[in-house]
């Protein structure tokens, strides 16, 4: 079981914008009901105990506070209009918005868990960080977009643990942010991730995405008549995780199993050959079962 050292909210730093507000479109409000992306990942970082809280911790805190100076509605609430009429956003608001960050500590094996092996799903759970329960106001409904868990393995690693509501950007808005706290924390600031990854930033202004069929209204009528539900994962899951590699060699054998059989085909790309054998696969299970 980990044990939590540490619970904190974590802001943006002194000097990033006082309020920002982002409207959700018809790509965002389609998916407020559904259950929170959750996903983990585990560096191969051996160190003790002492030196994770004197020195890894502190830095992870820091270097994420400037990574939100960027991501501000990574620190935003969802804000969930009770009154049909008004959209619901995401809001940030200077002194009151912040990430909830947990640190924790674990004695399960890492090597286990990082391996590709069929293993129970449900020791993964307690590494995953748990999104604060949906606060009802007078006339919303609120609650945070991210929450964030770091677990150390003594001796041996750190998880980092990320769960998001769908609402807060697709996944390469999320990779941004990932690789962004990355980057500010491997430099010790943000001033040469600004020079070298500036144009990576996050475009947040919904005027660039067109509308004219009013379909966010169409959406939200039928949607915004379901109250919002906290978020929870029940355990047992009864499942198992594995992970299944693919090497050069393999890729290069489906490419010619391919082009065996499709010799018109001018060109197949790995994504294609790769793509194709997971769906054939998830057939054979969904028949099989």
């Amino acid at each position: 079981m980990a044990t939590i050292l540490e619970t904190c909210r974590v802001p943006a730093p002194r000097g990033a914008a006082a309020e920002q507000s982002v409207p959700l479109t018809f790509f965002d409000i389609h998916w407020l009901h559904l259950h929170p992306i959750r996903q983990l990942l585990f560096y191969d970082y051996p160190c003790s105990k002492p030196h994770f809280l004197e020195t890894i911790a502190p830095k992870l805190k820091e270097s994420l506070s400037l990574s939100l100076r960027h991501y501000l509605p990574v620190a935003g609430d969802l804000i969930y209009p009770l009154n049909s009429e008004k959209k619901p956003e995401i809001r940030y608001v200077a002194g009151d918005s912040a990430v909830s960050l947990t640190i924790a500590e674990s004695g399960s094996d890492f090597d286990v868990l990082i391996g590709n092996h069929a293993r129970d799903a449900d020791q993964f759970y307690e590494f995953v960080p748990q999104i604060d329960p949906v606060t009802d106001e007078s006339v919303c409904q609120r609650v945070p977009v991210m929450a964030l868990k770091v677990t150390l393995f003594p001796g041996r690693g750190i998880c980092v643990g990320f769960a998001n509501l769908h609402c807060l950007g697709d996944a390469s808005s999320l990779a941004g942010f990932i690789q962004a706290w990355a980057s500010i924390s491997k430099l010790g600031g943000d001033e040469e991730f600004l020079t070298k990854q500036g144009e990576s930033l996050p475009i947040v202004d919904r005027v660039v995405i067109k509308d004219p069929l009013g379909i966010d209204t169409i959406f939200w009528k039928v949607i915004g008549e379901v109250p919002l539900k906290s978020s929870s994962f029940p355990l047992p899951t009864n499942r198992v995780r594995a992970t299944y590699v693919l090497r050069q060699a393999d890729v290069k054998k489906l490419k010619d199993l391919v082009l065996a059989k499709k010799p018109g085909l001018v060109q197949v790309s790995s994504f294609v050959v790769t793509g194709v054998l997971c769906v054939d696969l998830l057939g054979e299970i969904w028949g099989a079962s």
